[in-house]
């Protein structure tokens, strides 16, 4: 049973769409992912080699050249040519979108680019310029199938297309014409993948396909034959897509149900790997009665074998043998040929010295008359690689890896075949001229070695592990013989048989003859008897016994015998066939060794000609030594493990150490760095305090200039207010001087006119009534504009009584504001003086007398705000009392005033009267004394003077109390200016209390 195993190369988050492998570094491989990208990674370092993006949709195939340089990646919309050497896009292919594209794939083995659209049309193109070759033809109407996928045989020649339909579609490429339609059982309906099976004898053009239809079921099919060979898959169990190995010897198939199947094509069928018919037939000489009584004649030309009609088999025969002789004739040695006569190619090898380089191979393997037992060897490959042979490349180390690995393939199928095998040392060297020629075909290169080994390698092994002492006393005893001179030279320098013959055998010449000189010997060893090679030995030691008799030194006689000479190789093999026939009976090889035996058909036979119980002894022996060296070799890795441990751990620690001293030291270097920091942050601190007071000292200049220039403002605002007080009080005094004149002049007008209007009505009172009533007109004229300037007077006053009451309010309301400012101003410095004790805990006591200062301060300015408070509700009632007073004065005024119209009004009507009726009065008088409605001239002067003088008198009166209410005040304007001194006098004392 297999092993199976995976390997996690890296995690790409999102699904995969399409993979491409066999890439010019073999261990890279692309990866389309559903996000449209296209990704190379290495298998072996498992990390991302480059990010490619320029698709739009997702891409489902990804075809890579032959070369491995260059890969097309397909989407639905597009083609896109990249260079893998430096991950660059060179073309891209766009096409209209009604179009889409279905595949686009390098031929194998060419440099033609092949592109399918969905319209069934598909062109070739040239890889390097990109110019179009050929477009295929339309497929003819009545099989009509739009292809979905597509195959192409190894060799580029044929190409196989398929879809939603059971018929497939046959191109061949090179015709560029349809050559075939192939129907499916009915039951296909549907082609969902395409695949040619590789064969190993077919030359590239594959004649089995791969067809899996839409019923999960892969069937195989030959093209040629049209036959079903084999299919796979089941419809429980289906198969959701499949590849077959390069090779052609495993499918492995994606079943429906996620589960991955590996099925090997041997067991499946057994029509492929087969090997074509032989190319040359021999035609056998029948016996003379036959040929006269028959009378059939046969002629065999060049190409072509001619038979009688009547046997089927000869026209079968004759068909095949012209197919393949008209074919050419490349990798011969992958062909097998039979039936050849051994005595003509003796005849034909002394006659020319050699076979055709071109029908060598075939030549070999029908006079080895190799079985090729294609299961047998399978069998022992699939064991793997021995573990006799697993550093093989060490000990000898060949260039080309593909060589190797061959030959440690053919060396362990034969040491799986016979256990002796694996413990031969020489074994490489016989075997690696087989296997260099026969590097294409291992089957026929194992068949040949082991051929070799049963027949002309008869009893080499019977004295293993020592070197054929039976047959190394043939070859010296034939050489006794023949050449004793050189013989005794050889026992003279002390040069066995085991120096002078053993190299050449188990290298079977390869170290001392050149490719075509091999070859050519091995013509005639292969076509003669198993002694033949041992004398070839004797042959070489005589035909170059005068070298050897030159040589002394043991050194050259190994030199020699490893190395090429100038020697003719025909003249040696004339020698052999010489000695083959001079040679005596009874020391003759050919007496004592088997005749050629052929290798069986269908399994290997069992080689056994060794001392068992030795191989058995070597083998147990060497297993104990290899269990031996594999302990030694685990204890030696452990102990290698801990002292890489050891090492690691001392490096740790030594990294650990100096990562400490680095640390210390930086510790060091930083906490010089802190101190320096620390001492420049106590000089900034230092420079910062000076600084800060200057700034203090100088905010302490400015506040006190700030407040001396505060306080001159206010004092000169309060000059200026005295000063405006002081206008106003003088321009109302001149302006009452002035109506006081004003009056003054009028009164005197008035009595001037009162004068004159006596000396007129005393004049003209007889003569003109009507001038004593106008005069009483005028008179009444002017004592309303007299009472009218009085009332003008009155209310100036009263207004003036207001403005100052404002005035006197307003200055209250300031001072008010400016005590309340001092209050603050005294609550932010005593917070200012509190913040900058509170940090000094060594003076608690003087904190304590502040403190107690503070609240007596606070105690005061209460007071002092109280006091304020009061003073400012007293001058507010004392305001209200003066606006009680103003009202109640208002009414008393408006009360004379009535009194006074009346009165007016009533001495109006009495003049009135006076002057309707003036001399009723006469007779009322000298009829009563006493009547008072009487008045005589003197008695009305008087009363008219009495009213002046009276109205005179009102005026003085009103004059001193004026006079009266101008000195109160200038007496409270006096009062409130101290006061308001006093009050900015202890505002300035008080802060200068708190600093102290």
């Amino acid at each position: 049973m297999l092993k199976t195993w995976f390997n996690l190369v890296q995690r790409t988050a999102q699904a995969c769409t399409a993979l491409a492998f066999n890439l010019r570094r073999k261990s890279e491989f692309l990866v389309a992912l559903a996000d449209y990208s296209i990704k190379c990674f290495d298998s072996v370092t498992k990390e991302l080699v480059s990010w490619m993006r320029g698709h739009e949709s997702s891409v489902f195939s990804i075809s890579v050249h032959a070369s491995g340089r260059y890969a097309i990646t397909t989407s639905s919309d597009t083609a896109q040519l990249w260079d893998l050497d430096t991950f660059q896009r060179k073309r891209k292919l766009n096409i209209l979108q009604s179009v889409g594209i279905q595949k686009v794939f390098f031929l194998p083995l060419s440099n033609t680019i092949l592109s399918c659209f969905k319209d069934n049309s598909i062109f070739a193109w040239e890889c390097d310029t990109l110019s179009c070759k050929y477009q295929l033809p339309a497929p003819p109407e009545s099989s009509s199938v739009l292809y979905k996928v597509f195959a192409v045989t190894r060799d580029g020649r044929i190409l196989a297309a398929g879809g939603k339909s059971n018929h497939l579609h046959l191109w061949c490429l090179e015709a560029k014409q349809l050559f075939r339609i192939i129907q499916m059982p009915t039951k296909v309906r549907a082609i969902r993948h395409l695949e040619f099976l590789p064969d190993s004898f077919d030359a590239g053009s594959n004649q089995v396909l791969g067809v899996l239809s839409q019923d999960g079921i892969m069937r195989f099919v030959n093209i040629q034959t049209c036959k079903l060979l084999f299919e796979i898959g089941s419809l429980d169990e289906g198969i959701s897509s499949s590849v077959i190995s390069p090779h052609g010897r495993y499918i492995a198939s994606i079943m429906e149900n996620g589960s991955l199947n590996i099925y090997s094509v041997q067991t499946l069928t057994q029509e492929i790997n087969k090997p074509p018919p032989p190319l040359v037939k021999v035609i056998e000489d029948l016996p003379k009665s036959k040929l006269n009584s028959g009378g059939l004649k046969m002629k065999v030309t060049s190409g072509r074998v001619q038979r009688p009609a009547k046997s089927r088999e000869n026209k079968i025969q004759a068909r095949i043998l012209k197919q393949d002789l008209t074919g050419n004739f490349e990798n011969k040695e992958n062909e097998v040929s039979d039936g050849l006569n051994k005595k003509r190619l003796q005849i034909l090898l002394k006659g020319y010295g050699e076979y055709p380089m071109k029908y060598r191979m075939f030549i070999w393997r029908s006079l080895l008359q190799l079985p090729e037992n294609h299961t047998a060897f399978s069998s022992l490959v699939d064991k793997g690689v021995h573990v006799a042979f697993l550093n093989l490349q060490k000990k000898y180390p060949i260039k080309s890896r593909k060589l190797l690995r061959v030959l440690q393939r053919t060396l362990s199928a034969l040491a799986h075949w016979s256990a002796i095998f694996s413990d031969t040392p020489y074994l490489p060297l016989l075997a690696f001229p087989f296997v260099k020629l026969f590097q294409n075909n291992q089957l026929i290169c194992f068949e040949v070695v082991a051929t070799l080994i049963i027949n002309w390698c008869q009893h080499w092994f019977e004295y293993f592990p020592n070197p054929p002492i039976n047959i190394l006393s043939m070859i010296e005893n034939v050489l006794a013989f023949h050449d004793k001179e050189l013989l005794q030279h050889f026992i003279d320098h002390d040069i066995t048989s085991q120096l002078y013959a053993w190299p050449l055998l188990e290298t079977v010449f390869s170290e001392v003859l050149t490719r075509e000189e091999w070859l050519k010997l091995f013509d005639n060893v292969f076509s003669n008897h198993p002694s033949f090679l041992l004398m070839t030995v004797v042959a070489y030691n005589t035909c170059s016994r005068a070298p050897l008799l030159n040589c002394s030194l043991r050194d050259d006689f190994e030199y020699f015998f490893h190395h090429r000479n100038n020697l003719d190789i025909s003249v040696v093999i004339r020698e052999v066939y010489h000695l083959m026939d001079t040679t005596p009976t009874d020391i003759h090889p050919n007496g004592k060794l088997d005749a050629f035996v052929a290798l069986t058909k269908g399994q290997y036979p069992v080689f056994n000609q060794y001392p068992k119980f030795i191989v058995d002894y070597q083998t147990q022996e060497r297993e104990r030594i290899r269990n031996d060296e594999l302990d030694f070799l685990r204890e030696r890795q452990m102990v290698e493990d801990m002292q890489a441990e050891v090492d690691q751990q001392r490096v740790e620690d030594e990294a650990w150490y100096q990562k400490q001293e680095l640390l210390c030291k930086a510790e060091e270097t930083r906490r010089e760095m802190l101190l320096q920091e620390e001492e420049k942050m106590v000089q900034q601190r230092q420079r910062l305090a000076s600084v800060k007071r200057e700034l203090r000292a100088k905010e302490m200049h400015l506040q006190d200039a700030t407040r001396r220039r505060f306080l001159k403002l206010q004092q000169d605002q309060r000059e200026m207010e005295l000063r405006r007080l002081n206008d106003e009080i003088e321009r109302k005094v001149h302006m009452r001087d002035q109506e006081i004149a004003t009056t003054a002049k009028d009164l005197e007008m008035r009595h001037l006119e009162l004068e004159s209007q006596k000396r007129l009505y005393e004049k003209n009172l007889i003569r003109n009534q009507e001038a004593v009533a106008k005069e009483m007109r005028e008179d009444a004229d002017t004592y309303r504009r007299k009472v009218d300037l009085e009332e003008h007077m009155f209310h100036k006053l009263i207004e003036a009584g207001q403005t100052q009451n404002q005035k006197t309010q307003k200055l209250i309301e300031e001072n008010l504001a400016e005590a309340e400012q001092a209050c603050l101003n005294a609550d932010w410095r005593i917070q200012a003086l509190h913040k900058q004790r509170c940090d000094d805990l060594q003076r608690n006591a003087c904190y304590q007398e502040v403190a107690k200062l503070l609240r007596e301060n606070r105690r005061k300015e209460t007071e002092v705000l109280n006091a304020m408070v009061g003073e400012g509700a007293k001058k507010w009632e004392e305001a209200q009392e003066k606006d009680f007073h103003l009202k109640s004065e208002k009414k008393a005024s408006a009360l004379s005033d009535a009194s006074r119209k009346w009165f007016l009004e009533k001495e109006l009507d009495d003049a009135l009267e006076h002057a309707e009726h003036p001399y009723n009065t006469v007779p009322r008088c000298q009829s009563g004394q006493a009547d008072s409605g009487y008045v005589p001239r003197t008695s009305q002067l008087k009363d008219s003077s009495e009213v002046d003088s009276s109205t005179h008198i009102s005026l003085n009166q009103r004059r001193v109390q004026w006079d009266t209410m101008e000195q109160d005040l200038m007496e409270r304007v006096r009062n409130l200016r101290q006061r308001l001194t006093a009050q900015a006098r202890n505002r300035c004392r008080t802060p200068h209390l708190l600093a102290t």
